[in-house]
């Protein structure tokens, strides 16, 4: 279902008391716009899904109830198996709470790029799709995703998840749009970056944010050099936030 929205944000004037369930997907779903959906439209639950192209396209969903885990993408629908294996060898399964990638199969998982065949033997492997998102899943099977493989950013030998980094950004009232990427560093090999761009009226400087930030981030998470923009930041076709525009402005090729 498609919801209208007024242009100040706020719900358009519909009747929304035939709503019960809404479902979230195509992003990640941060808690401030669930809450504030379902305040200003009353329904009872907005629960986050997951799935891709490649899966024609469902793999999980949360379920209608009190059950569903903000947070999480949910459990797996039925005839779905979904894995977290290493980054390291791709195949070992890892136990609950370990982060990896994220493997589903099911009868919905694709059989192939047509006349790809090269593409489809590196997503395809031992019969699993290999989805590109880094996660874990709980000890009830409830799945998290925490970011892409070839987004996330090696500083000094450590796994920094960029995802992260801004959702500790977007808690500053004054911040309306962030993306972080790692960039080149000649002593640890890549630091975080971040670019921001403010909400209309707000001012904040690059020291206060990081001030901000000190006691909610580790060392190694925190930003090496933070971008105000003015400018909105750049966005795909279907309106998502693009981590490649920005680094590729400044010239920036990541490893």
């Amino acid at each position: 279902m498609y919801i209208a929205l007024a242009n100040d944000g706020r719900a358009a004037e519909h009747d929304f008391s035939c709503l019960k369930f809404c479902l979230s997907g195509g992003a990640p779903l941060p808690a401030d716009v669930k809450r504030v959906f379902e305040e200003r439209t009353r329904v009872r639950l907005l629960a986050e899904g997951y799935g891709l192209t490649e899966f024609s396209p469902v793999a999980t969903c949360n379920p209608h109830t009190k059950k569903a885990r903000a947070g999480s993408i949910g459990l797996p629908i039925p005839g779905t198996v979904v894995e977290i294996v290493s980054l390291e060898d791709g195949k070992t399964v890892l136990a609950a709470k370990e982060k990896g990638e994220v493997v589903v199969t099911g009868p919905q998982m694709m059989k192939g790029y047509y006349k790809r065949d090269t593409e489809t033997a590196a997503v395809i492997k031992n019969g699993r799709l290999h989805t590109g998102d880094v996660g874990y899943m709980d000890a009830d099977g409830f799945v998290y995703l925490v970011d892409r493989v070839k987004d996330l950013v090696l500083v000094g030998g450590f796994n920094v998840y960029p995802r992260h980094v801004e959702e500790v950004i977007y808690t500053h009232p004054a911040v309306e749009e962030c993306i972080v990427a790692g960039v080149p560093d000649k002593l640890r090999g890549e630091a975080v970056q971040a670019w921001v761009k403010l909400r209309a009226g707000e001012s904040v400087s690059v020291d206060t944010l990081k001030t901000f930030l000190k006691d909610k981030l580790s060392p190694t998470e925190m930003p090496k050099k933070i971008v105000i923009r003015d400018l909105p930041l750049p966005k795909t076709a279907v309106g998502k936030l693009s981590k490649k525009d920005l680094p590729e402005e400044e010239g920036i090729v990541r490893r």
